[in-house]
């Protein structure tokens, strides 16, 4: 955020005429800058509406006033009023206004009554705590500053609210300024609220350029361009482009594609050009050891010569020595030297450097005398030089100057240092001479310099004969095999490349994993050899100031040095002047003058090679107004230039044409139009990704395998003549399946069995329970079928149809009235299509919890299944999220002494949210490519978090962007599997026979009197605490407010709360206030699809009213045109309709389902087998259980307990401990204990079963003591019978004193002596 001072502040006196300075009220400069010596003034002045010829009246009135040469204004406008305020608007709020706006800035109480305008960006509207008065709070902006509109009021002003404001809106609004509650900020009290009309920007011009080089968030901590395929013009710069008229846009990130995905689902009649700023390094020829076309073999003589200058920059230094020697078979055979008057006095740093004093150089030649001489010695013998570039630089400037002629043959022994010593680090010239072991000389003198650099060759040759090269034109073509061995540091440059097709693309994508899994080095890095091996599909632009080709230009390099960079690339680039304006402030330039000399070369260039040269911005945010937005996410890199102005947004075909008029029109047309236009037309229009095609991995006889599979299973459960429900059900779903999605299904089964056989259970997630055929193949416990009787011994069935039932488990206990045998009950009436669409559109999504400790196996199966080449983690994307852009935005504010507002606060915060900041992996997810496609085909790869040293490798795109293409196995690592399996290794229950309507089970939901206590004064009535799904205070009252009795209750409960917008305010008010039960509200989405269809509506459209409300689309944007009509035509209630416009997001039945069974079975060990219930908890999903309290006692435990409740600023380190004090205060309650820690018995990690009433904690439960050392402990204690504690503490010495201090606390060392010494008395 560039400094924003006042125009009237800077220039009060200046006369302008009165229309003038209304214009510029409010008008603010964010940088001016003054050329003393030329007189001539910058500024960057930001106003509210156009100048038009006020401009230069401006202008012209500062030349007067200041007496200068030229004064530059350069305009933003930040809240342009387009259009008539009065037309179109539309009253929201009071009546019309018809107040003058003012600036946001500045507003304070003092001023009563005001008028502002500008853009909504937040907005809130809610019920305070007292019932039936609301909050309407916006905040919005002028793009100076921004102001909080806040509005209490009763429930009929709300209701009498025209419009919901909505960030995006443009508003006008007339109240009074007040202050705050807390007295910190300001505040507008509004009466009136009306729409301000507003225009987006527009590119009006007749042919429409095409942006080549585009930076969007994706790009590290260093763009904003928004791509949310959600936003509109507004807000996603690949619509804006489209709503300009341009015919493409490229997206090029630095280093990424990320934003590929996001840019294609953006994109409607525009074509994408799928590009990349890459970082490049020149491995094969960026800089040749002999330039010129001269030969002559080793044996010739050679010029050795050096130069000393007044400084670095070729354009503004000047030569003050030229030393030179004649080199024959490694002998100096002449030698030359000359001083040259540089016509001004030498500074102390180069008189120190060189030791040459501006009395040395009194009466010396004249720049042309001196150079005449100089080559007049050399004749045309090849020229060597260290640093040849430099030297040659200044000579040939000098030349160009005095009008000599000067097109030498010459060697660069830096570049051969480089290649033909490997052994050294650095390559300065004395550092080379020592290595070479050649006499002591003066370094910085030319004389001297040159006869040490020609004493190289000799040695160099020889390295060169060794080879088989023995002239100067032959050393070239032997650079490559002399750049593997050589230690050179090359700086990379940016380039440019754009995907012509999806051979390009391809290409594109290998040489992301190649620079990042084979060439990262600090970024990733694209070898030239790289490049020309995927070069096919590609188009290469020479990039920005960073690139290859503009650095050359900048350093001066000659023209056919020019000339062979250019060549390589397609096409040549140049920006706006404000792009470099970075080198007018480092010094770098003396004017802008020099940056567009520049760009001229580059046009000259492209002119000469036949060339298209382009001129794109090198966009990095949308509007003038984001700027602000980038300084802040640069100085959080620190970077001290990060508020200078630069404003490289989004610019129109005109503005850009207007960047370039020093050109000529007619040639930046062609640069900024016609050439860009031509680079697009070179790119074919084609998809990112196959539209919702799935490419699953090949099983060998995986259509087979499912098939039987399920139809074994259906025969075993059900007989040889199952059900036509059944049947038909499994038609429609094998139907979908097989031939196009039998590979993931039988991927999942392979797994889930291979993890049963290792005695872990699975939990499945998501709606994959919804499918049948996922439950006959073993994938799911979830039997989707509507609940039913099924006898075990004559597979005789019954299926309860009417709806009575929502869940098997619920019916009464049956026996089979063919043989007699018990009935099994089953059956959770869950539709096909919340997993796979109405007639199976969907691709289906396999989630699958596994157990933690078994994760890892899980994950080694699946490479091992499909491939290690074929497996990758799926990668995710870490933005900046509000609460770390806040962090920014604050420390930004306060380092520059700011303190604009909490409105203006959170436009700055928002500004910055999303921004990419690193990558990462899901927990479980793995990405499954077939093994007759490459990762490539589909998106490139790379490791987590850009860590070269990782050995896992990760998707480069979010993984959510190829679910429609790749098969993404969710395989999560979760307690609840860790818990059971302990649980039956210490009983023996198979936790899978466990009836799920044992009814002491089902009433630790309503109440603990099976648990030996009621109504606990911290416990509460449930027995719920530490059962997964139920044991947070939101959830345990959720039970007090139910009072769930049967197994469907508690499903619906789950959906509840895991559902947004489902439980508080929706479900809980119709249950408590007696309009529904908890069976006839909403709690999971396959309720409102199964509702819908029993009362008469058309299944489709139930099933779309469905996905419409579990997504949230309702509560956003309202039923679709006929949904409302429909329900209450088949006697919907109103309350059921406004109920489903209040969800955000639904859960799905099936996971829910899976979710609660789990639960369950957990429950049931609490109640029947609670030994091993509470030390399955403690060792898996306790997280802070910490031996001094929790074993202290029932009253220590609830002190403590009671204490961090109280603690309204409790660390998440003591919150923990509480939900685990919790369960130890009724591990008490219940009347067990914990023994003392055992130096001999405890585990390592793991609590052990001590019948009939206690629990021996493990070493872990110490503080700080962790696994390491608790195993180590536990190994090195085998066999020992320890006499004192020294002796236990010297043995098992990965423990600390510290450590050994709290295990005498625990009792751990009762009647052990403290140390091994004997005495006699």
């Amino acid at each position: 955020m560039a400094q924003q001072i006042p125009f009237f502040e800077l220039f009060p006196t200046l006369d302008l005429p009165w229309n003038l300075r209304v214009a510029l009220d409010g008008a603010y400069l964010t940088a001016v800058e003054v050329e003393r010596d030329r007189r001539v003034m910058t500024a960057d002045l930001t106003v509210r509406e156009e100048l038009g010829e006020g401009r230069e009246v401006l202008t012209r009135a500062l030349e007067q006033h200041f007496g200068l040469t030229q004064a530059v204004v350069r305009l933003r406008v930040s809240a342009p009023q387009r259009t008539a305020a009065k037309a179109g608007q539309e009253t929201i709020m009071g009546g019309p206004i018809k107040g003058v706006v003012q600036p946001m800035a500045g507003l304070n109480p003092k001023m009563g009554n005001v008028t502002v305008a500008g853009r909504v960006f937040f907005a809130d509207l809610y019920e305070t705590r007292r019932p039936g008065v609301y909050c309407m709070t916006f905040d919005m902006t002028d793009f100076n500053t921004s102001v909080r509109v806040t509005k209490y009021m009763q429930k009929e002003e709300r209701e009498a609210l025209k419009k919901e404001i909505k960030p995006g809106m443009w508003l006008k609004v007339q109240g009074y300024v007040k202050l705050n509650r807390d007295g910190t900020d300001v505040v507008l009290d509004p009466r009136s609220i009306c729409t301000y009309p507003h225009e987006m920007r527009q590119d009006t011009a007749p042919v429409k350029r095409v942006e080549l080089h585009l930076h969007t968030s994706f790009s590290n901590m260093d763009a904003l361009s928004p791509l949310s395929p959600k936003a509109g013009p507004e807000g996603n710069i690949v619509k804006r482009a489209q709503a300009w008229g341009h015919p493409a846009i490229a997206i090029t990130d630095h280093g990424v594609v990320q934003g590929f995905p996001d840019a294609w689902h953006s994109a409607g009649d525009i074509k994408i050009l799928y590009g990349m700023e890459g970082y490049f390094v020149n491995n094969l020829d960026d800089r040749i050891a002999i330039h010129g076309p001269g030969d002559a073999t080793f044996h010739d003589e050679f010029v050795a010569f050096d130069i000393e200058t007044t400084g670095l920059q070729v354009k503004r230094e000047t030569i003050i020595e030229i030393g030179a020697v004649v080199i024959r078979e490694g002998e100096v055979v002449d030698t030359f030297q000359t001083f040259v008057d540089p016509q001004r006095h030498l500074t102390p740093e180069i008189i120190s450097l060189t030791g040459i004093t501006d009395r040395m150089l009194q009466g010396a030649p004249q720049l042309k005398e001196a150079l005449e001489a100089f080559l007049a010695f050399a004749g045309d013998r090849p020229l060597v030089a260290h640093n040849a570039e430099f030297d040659v630089g200044f000579i040939r400037a000098g030349c160009r100057k005095t009008g000599l002629d000067f097109d030498p043959t010459y060697v660069d022994t830096l570049i051969l240092a480089q290649n033909l010593l490997p052994e050294l680090n650095k390559f300065k010239l004395d550092i080379v001479a020592e290595h070479l072991q050649l006499p002591a000389f003066q370094h910085h003198r030319a004389s001297d310099d040159a006869a040490t650099c020609g004493l190289f060759l000799p040695h160099f040759f020889q390295k060169l004969e060794a080879m088989g090269v023995t002239t100067l034109q032959q050393i070239n073509p032997a650079m490559p095999a002399l750049r593997s061995k050589g230690r050179a540091s090359r700086r990379p440059r940016h380039i440019i490349l754009i995907a012509k097709n999806k051979v390009g693309l391809k290409n594109l994508y290998q040489l992301i994993s190649a620079s990042n899994l084979k060439h990262f080095k600090r970024v990733p890095i694209i070898p030239k050899s790289e490049l020309l091996a995927h070069r096919e599909g590609l188009i290469v632009g020479s990039a920005c100031e960073a690139g290859e080709l503009f650095q050359a230009v900048i350093e001066g390099k000659d023209w056919a040095e020019l000339r062979r960079i250019a060549a390589f690339y397609d096409y040549l680039e140049i920006q706006p002047l404000c792009n470099n304006a970075f080198m007018l402030r480092d010094g770098k330039v003396q004017d802008e003058e020099e940056l567009r000399d520049f760009n001229r070369t580059i046009v000259r260039l492209g002119e000469e090679l036949g060339k298209p040269v382009c001129a794109p911005g090198d966009v990095h945010f949308l509007a003038p107004e984001d700027e602000v937005f980038r300084h802040i996410l640069l100085d959080t890199k620190k970077f001290p230039d990060c508020d200078a102005p630069l404003p490289i947004y989004f610019k129109t075909t005109d503005e850009m044409l207007e960047e370039f008029a020093y050109l000529g029109e007619e040639k930046a047309m062609e640069v900024v139009v016609t050439n860009t236009r031509a680079i697009a037309d070179q790119v074919e229009t084609f998809d990112l990704l196959p539209k919702g095609k799935l490419f699953p991995p090949r099983l060998e006889n995986s259509e087979e395998d499912l098939n039987r599979l399920v139809w074994d299973k259906v025969h075993e459960l059900y007989g040889e003549d199952p059900p036509q429900l059944i049947v038909d059900r499994l038609n429609v779903e094998l139907g979908g399946i097989l031939g196009k999605y039998d590979g993931v299904y039988m991927s999942a089964q392979k797994l889930v069995q291979r993890s049963l056989e290792n005695g872990y259970l699975v939990g499945s997630r998501g709606s994959v329970g919804s499918s049948l055929v996922a439950y006959m193949s073993g994938i799911t416990e979830v039997n989707a079928l509507p609940p039913h009787y099924r006898c075990p011994k004559c597979k005789h069935n019954e299926f309860i149809t009417d709806g009575v039932y929502g869940c098997g488990a619920d019916m009464p206990d049956k026996n089979c009235p063919v043989c007699g045998t018990k009935y099994v009950k089953d059956g959770f009436d869950i539709p096909f299509e919340t997993f796979l669409g109405f007639g199976g559109g969907k691709v289906p999504d396999i989630d699958l919890n596994f157990s933690g400790e078994y994760q890892a196996r899980a994950h080694r199966h699946a490479i091992e299944m499909f491939g290690e080449t074929q497996v990758f983690r799926a990668g995710t994307i870490g933005t900046v999220a509000e609460k770390t852009a806040y962090g920014y935005v604050k420390k930004y504010l306060e380092a520059r002494g700011l303190n604009p507002g909490h409105a203006e606060e959170n436009r700055l915060t928002l500004g910055c949210v999303g921004v990419k900041r690193t990558t990462g992996q899901h927990p479980g997810g793995l990405v499954v490519v077939p093994d007759d496609l490459d990762v490539e085909d589909f998106c490139p790869v790379q490791h987590p978090a850009d860590a070269a040293d990782s050995d896992i490798i990760t998707t480069h795109f979010e993984y959510h962007c190829m679910e429609d293409n790749l098969l993404k196995l969710d395989m999560l690592g979760h307690d609840d599997p860790t818990m059971v399996r302990m649980m039956e290794d210490l009983t023996g229950v198979n936790a899978r026979a466990i009836p799920l309507d044992d009814p002491e089970t089902m009433s630790l939901f309503t109440t603990s009197r099976n648990l030996g206590f009621e109504n606990d004064e911290i416990l509460g009535p449930t027995g719920a605490v530490a059962i997964p799904e139920f044991n947070t205070k939101f959830t345990r009252q959720m039970l007090v407010d139910t009072q769930p009795k049967d197994f469907n209750t508690l499903v619906r409960l789950s959906g509840f709360s895991h559902g947004t917008d489902v439980w508080l305010g929706n479900a809980r008010d119709l249950i408590v206030g007696g309009t529904a039960t908890v069976a006839e509200t909403v709690g999971c989405r396959d309720d409102i699809m199964l509702y819908l269809i029993s009362k008469g509506l058309d299944p489709k459209m139930s099933f779309k009213i469905m996905e419409s409300v579990r997504k949230g689309k309702v509560k956003k944007g309202g039923f679709e045109e006929g949904w409302v009509e429909a329900m209450k035509e088949h006697d919907v209630p109103d309350w059921y309709i406004d109920s489903l416009a209040k969800i955000g997001y639904l859960f799905p039945k099936a996971h829910a389902v899976a979710y609660v069974m789990m639960a369950f079975r957990i429950a049931w060990f609490k109640v029947h087998k609670p030994l091993a219930f509470y030390a399955a908890f403690f060792s898996i999903r306790a997280k802070a259980f910490d031996a001094e309290y929790c074993c202290a006692g029932l009253e220590s435990v609830k002190r403590k307990l009671l204490e961090i409740w109280n603690n309204k600023d409790a660390a998440a380190v003591e919150q923990d401990l509480a939900v685990t004090l919790e369960v130890c205060y009724e591990f008490n309650l219940r009347g067990f204990r914990f023994e003392p820690i055992s130096i001999y018995e405890s585990d390592a990690t793991r609590f052990r079963v001590r019948e009939p009433d206690a629990l021996l904690p493990p070493f872990t439960a110490v503080r700080g003591l962790g696994e390491t050392a608790a195993r180590d402990t536990v190994e090195k204690r085998k066999g020992k019978e320890f006499i004192s504690v020294e002796e236990f503490a010297t043995c098992c010495n990965k423990l600390s004193k510290t450590h050994i201090e709290q295990l005498r606390g625990l009792g751990a060392f009762a009647g052990m002596a403290d140390t091994s010494q004997m005495t006699l008395f």
